[in-house]
Formats: C-alpha cells, sequence, structure tokens
C-alpha cells in the first residue's frame, strides 16, 4: 500500500457534472481529491482487505443472532425496550440486508482492524462505486496510469444483482426510497440506489422522510397509498425515538435496512465482539465505558459514543493526553472504550479505509483523508487502484 501523488485532471469538474456527481466539494473545501491515489497489491487486497471483512461481517452476523435473543445485549446497546419485537422479527423473518461498510484502520503492515461498522446508514457509495471507476478508466484511456491498473470495485454489479434478489425475496416490484432531500450527499447516495433499483426491474420512487405518514397500522406515502418496502438512509435509532417508531413492528411494510441493523450500527457492538472473540487478530479491545476491565486499555484509547455519525463526540487520548477530540450531539446514550488504532499517515495524512459489504459479500473500497487523527465528514475521498 502506498500513496502516490498525481496531477488531478483539469477537467474533473466537467466529468463529474457528467456523470451526475454534484456534491464532490462542501461549502468550497474539496470533498473527491485526485490529486493522488493508494496503490495496492493485489495479495493485500485479497488476504489483508477482502478475506478479514468477510470473517468481521460473518463475526457480526453471529452477535446478531446472538443480540436478537437476549434482552440483556438489547439493553446494553440503549435500543428502547419498545424497539425489541420489532428487531427479534426482522431477524427470525429473515429480512433482507443490501449493504454496509466496514470502516478500517490499515497501512499496508500488520492485520486490518475494525474500527466500526456502518451497518445500517452509510454514504460515499455513489463515489466509491462509479466515480472512483471512471477516474481509473479514463486515467487508463489518457495513459495517466499504469497499463493494467486495476480496482477492488464490484460495488456497482453487486448492487443491482442485491437489489433484483431483495425484490424476490420481498415478493414485490418496487422499492420506495427515502431521504432527507436537502443534504446533498445523502440525496445523491439515493439518488445512485434507486438508479440500481430501476437496472434491478424495480420500480423506485423518491419520498422525502417527511412525507412519509401512518394510516392505523400502515406506513404510506403522500398520496395516502401504503409502502410495501422502503429503502430509508434515515437510522433506526432516529426512527425509534420518533412516536412512529413505535408502528414499526406491527406494520407490514419491510424496511432496508432491516430492523436488526440496529444491532450492528451500534458502536456496544465491539465491546460485544471482543467479548465473543478475544485476540481476533481483527478487532480490537474494547469495553462498555461503565464496565471496570476498560481499565486493561490503560491511558491510550479512544472513547466512542454508542449512537453517533462521521467521527462526531469521539475523544483520542493518548498517554493520558487528550490527542483529538470532535464536538457533536450525542453521547446521551453512553460510550464505548475501544483500543487506541491510529490511523496510519501516508505525506502527512491519516488515511481509513472503508470496505464495502453488498449482501454477504466483500464489494469494493474507499479510501477517505482527513487532516487530523478523527475522519469527520470533512474528510477528502481519495480513488485507488491495485497494482498491474
Amino acid at each position: 500500500m502506498r500513496r502516490v501523488a498525481t496531477p488531478e485532471r483539469p477537467d474533473w469538474r466537467t466529468h463529474a457534472a457528467r456523470a451526475g456527481f454534484h456534491f464532490h466539494s462542501f461549502d468550497g473545501a474539496p470533498y473527491w481529491d485526485e490529486s493522488a491515489y493508494y496503490a495496492f497489491g493485489l495479495a493485500e487486497i485479497e488476504e489483508e482487505i477482502e478475506a478479514p471483512s468477510r470473517a468481521l461481517h460473518d463475526l457480526c452476523l453471529a452477535f446478531a443472532a446472538r443480540a436478537v435473543e437476549d434482552e440483556r445485549i438489547l439493553a446494553s446497546l440503549r435500543i428502547p425496550e419498545h424497539a425489541w419485537d420489532a428487531i427479534r422479527a426482522s431477524w427470525r423473518r429473515g429480512d433482507p440486508a443490501l449493504y454496509g461498510r466496514l470502516d478500517l484502520s490499515y497501512g499496508g503492515t500488520g492485520p486490518a482492524k475494525l474500527l466500526e461498522y456502518n451497518a445500517d446508514t452509510p454514504t460515499a457509495l455513489y463515489e466509491s462505486a462509479v466515480f472512483q471507476w471512471l477516474w481509473l478508466e479514463d486515467g487508463l484511456a489518457r495513459g495517466r496510469l499504469p497499463a493494467g491498473s486495476d480496482q477492488f470495485n464490484a460495488l456497482h454489479e453487486r448492487l443491482v444483482a442485491r437489489l433484483a434478489a431483495i425484490g424476490r425475496r420481498l415478493g414485490t416490484s418496487s422499492l420506495a426510497f427515502a431521504s432527507f432531500p436537502d443534504a446533498p450527499e445523502d440525496r445523491g447516495t439515493v439518488a445512485y440506489l434507486q438508479d440500481c433499483a430501476l437496472q434491478a426491474g424495480l420500480a423506485a420512487p423518491f419520498l422525502p422522510v417527511e412525507a412519509i405518514g401512518l394510516d392505523g397500522d400502515r406506513f404510506v406515502d403522500e398520496a395516502g397509498s401504503p409502502i410495501d418496502a422502503l429503502f430509508k438512509l434515515y437510522p433506526w435509532e432516529w426512527i425509534f425515538a420518533d412516536p412512529f417508531g413505535r408502528a414499526v413492528g406491527a406494520a407490514p411494510t419491510r424496511f432496508i435496512e432491516p430492523p436488526w441493523k440496529a444491532v450492528l450500527s451500534n458502536k456496544g457492538m465491539l465491546a460485544h465482539l471482543w467479548a465473543m472473540a478475544p485476540g481476533h487478530p481483527n478487532l480490537l479491545p474494547a469495553y462498555f465505558e461503565e464496565d471496570p476491565d476498560k481499565a486493561a486499555l490503560g491511558a491510550s484509547f479512544v472513547k466512542k459514543p454508542l449512537y453517533a455519525r462521521e467521527g462526531a463526540n469521539v475523544l483520542i487520548v493518548e498517554d493520558g493526553a487528550v490527542a483529538a477530540r470532535a464536538e457533536g450531539p450525542y453521547g446521551a446514550e453512553g460510550f464505548v472504550r475501544q483500543a487506541l488504532a491510529p490511523l496510519p499517515r501516508f505525506d502527512g495524512r491519516h488515511v481509513l479505509v472503508g470496505s464495502w459489504i453488498v449482501g454477504d459479500e466483500p464489494a469494493g473500497l474507499c479510501l477517505r483523508e482527513a487532516d487530523g487523527l478523527i475522519t469527520t465528514d470533512r474528510a477528502r475521498f481519495v480513488p485507488h487502484v491495485i497494482d498491474p
């Protein structure tokens, strides 16, 4: 694994506009960054990222199977009791999942370490699946990349196939898609998944989150028509905190991601995974904040809220001193402490490896760079290649 500096294409914004990539910058600062790319060897991808990702996802599924049947685990995750039956029922029914992203600390040496699992509402999907692939194709066509360069990226094909399988599994020809329409990254992610659904042969109408209603025990759209199946880029913990969240269990609507994903998108899972598989090469020791065993971490650790996004409310302590802190609105439900695995630095940038799971299989890679120790929503997306 290495970082390769390269001049950005002078016309890349034109390419982005043509491809429908409209959230490539935020507040005038770049989000998409092609002034460099990361290069990997094929064995690195297959043995150090793909294989561990599959093993970690399988471990997470084993945890989910245990969690839904154990009220003590659900309580430890601070999931409200009124949601337990809906979570349990969705798992027992085998409600299908679409995708997730494992965030890993990996720099080319030593085993990749799981930092968290964005199992419910991950973004950075379109740029991972499409725009970095277009960047690769254009770079090869222009001779800007070594001939024969490839990419760990089967995301688009896997998403289309998985959505078709979900339609068959749920017995529906329509999957509605909901997000906040005025959030560019969320709306862009959902628009891309709508396109994937259309390619999978499904109708794919868009619904603003605030337009979804409840008629008796049925979720309905703006016209009052029942919603049979709904992809929602809206976290389960927010749904369960809303008044209509209590209707999820009795409603016939099937959700993507399903309610059981709530146990995987919760950072309390990290403590349970370590208890299930202590010493696992791809896990970091982790404990709930109230657990006396957290003392085993010593004076260097990361404190994370059970519910949080984009690095908010993360605290990094190194040798007893605060090394980094991110502010935010999270933390009321509690925290976990995780052993410190500093993100590797390349040319002064801290890089986070995101390994995508579609269905139950690893399907692609994204890398985000931050100037500081915490990867926030201002981190830059940097493409990658597999060396020829």
